[in-house]
């Protein structure tokens, strides 16, 4: 009997100690997407929504949700996960988690390459897809292939040395028009009624592509050199990819315009002004690229409590170029150099401007990448997947063609960068 009661005081003991330090020490959790180590949702509060929020200007930054400043690099972490979290909630949609099930299997011919990537909550709600991969010649370096993958097809030139993804993101969810709301591979897993937009679906595609490459080292891909670019609609998701996709170490978004690297605070300025362009009254019409809750907030913009420069920002401090075309005024050109502007504040802040450059001109039609851009383009290549000691620094460059609207940073910057310890 004396046996039984010092065993169960013993058990006890254990139980009250563990206890304790669940309670006492906060949960850590790893993100899905890179490994690295978070504080508990305790620790870091994150929202889908601030209901009272009001700001005409484009909001700061580093301004946590409840007012609070951030000042180091720790808080940046905190302050990325809940910005992420409001874009999710206002305009993106959930964008779920790794699977419970992925699996690849890998076929190579020469240097052409598929990847048959299979993702599924069960082992018997699963889908598959199979992205194609062109290899360069010779023999991979140490560490394996570069990567660039490009969302539907390559709209940018390439240099030598690196292997290139074509990723069909319109298989993953479509973007016909409204009608294609709950279409694709994504929501035959999620659900037609699953809230990610297209983009978001996209996301959870390279999401699960890389996850596959990881699985698959005879692949020959550095999983630390990978790039991801799209033009137009898919500029859009590239660069929704790059801030979503912690493990894409370059972001290459191309002529995205409204809903990319513009801000919907400034495309609205610049219709207002004058310029036909497209802001977010119009985009929710046309098609799918973001959830039908963000319908509810395109009449009055001032209470998103982020702008687009929030988005790009989550890529920092990697590296991100984008390029936009002033020929095209529906791109809203004074907005995305604005928008882009305020977001390389977030990128000085982390002691990083060099990994952020934007370059916008004209005289070219959509889509085509002209050849006088191409050293900013492989200089932003060679130093983030080639490893080469390439000059970025600088790389922030407009033609100043924006119509009748005009450029006055003073009236939406109301931050200044300063550095994050």
């Amino acid at each position: 009997m004396h046996n039984r009661v010092l065993k169960f005081r013993f058990t006890m003991f254990v139980f009250n100690l563990v206890y304790f330090l669940v309670l006492a020490i906060p949960t850590l959790a790893l993100s899905s997407s890179s490994g690295k180590v978070f504080r508990s949702v305790n620790a870091c509060p994150v929202a889908s929504s601030i209901p009272s929020f009001n700001d005409s200007k484009l909001p700061n930054p580093f301004v946590f949700n409840n007012g609070h400043a951030v000042h180091t690099r720790e808080a940046w972490d905190c302050r990325r996960r809940q910005i992420s979290a409001l874009i999710q909630g206002y305009e993106a949609g959930t964008l779920p988690p790794r699977p419970p099930h992925v699996s690849a299997a890998f076929s190579k011919s020469g240097t052409a390459a598929t990847l048959n990537v299979t993702a599924g909550l069960t082992h018997t709600n699963q889908i598959s897809f199979a992205p194609t991969i062109t290899y360069p010649t010779g023999d991979p370096p140490a560490g394996g292939w570069p990567l660039v993958i490009a969302y539907d097809g390559l709209s940018i030139p390439i240099p030598p040395g690196i292997a290139t993804m074509i990723y069909s993101n319109s298989q993953m969810a479509q973007q016909n028009d409204q009608s294609s709301r709950g279409q694709g591979l994504f929501y035959e897993l999620y659900g037609q009624n699953a809230t990610a937009s297209s983009m978001t679906a996209w996301v959870w595609g390279i999401s699960r592509i890389i996850d596959a490459l990881e699985l698959t080292p005879a692949a020959n891909i550095n999983l630390g050199r990978i790039a991801v670019t799209g033009c137009s609609r898919d500029g859009k998701g590239a660069l929704m990819a790059g801030a979503f996709e912690e493990r894409i170490a370059l972001t290459i978004p191309q002529e995205s315009g409204s809903g990319g690297d513009t801000c919907w605070r400034l495309s609205k300025f610049e219709q207002d002004s004058g310029n036909v362009v497209q802001e977010a009254v119009e985009i929710v019409q046309e098609n799918v690229w973001f959830s039908t809750n963000f319908d509810n907030f395109v009449h009055n913009i001032s209470v998103l409590p982020y702008d687009h420069h929030f988005l790009a920002g989550m890529i920092a401090p990697r590296a991100m170029i984008s390029f936009e075309n002033t020929d095209f005024v529906w791109l809203s050109p004074m907005s995305s150099f604005g928008c882009m502007t305020a977001a390389h504040t977030i990128w000085q802040a982390l002691g990083v401007p060099d990994n952020h450059g934007f370059v916008q001109v004209g005289g070219h039609a959509h889509c085509a990448f002209p050849s006088t851009l191409n050293d900013q383009l492989f200089a932003f290549i060679n130093k983030f997947l080639l490893g080469q000691n390439t000059n970025t620094s600088d790389i922030l460059t407009t033609n100043g063609v924006f119509g009748n609207a005009t450029w006055q940073p003073s009236d939406w910057i109301t931050w200044s960068a300063h550095k994050l310890v």
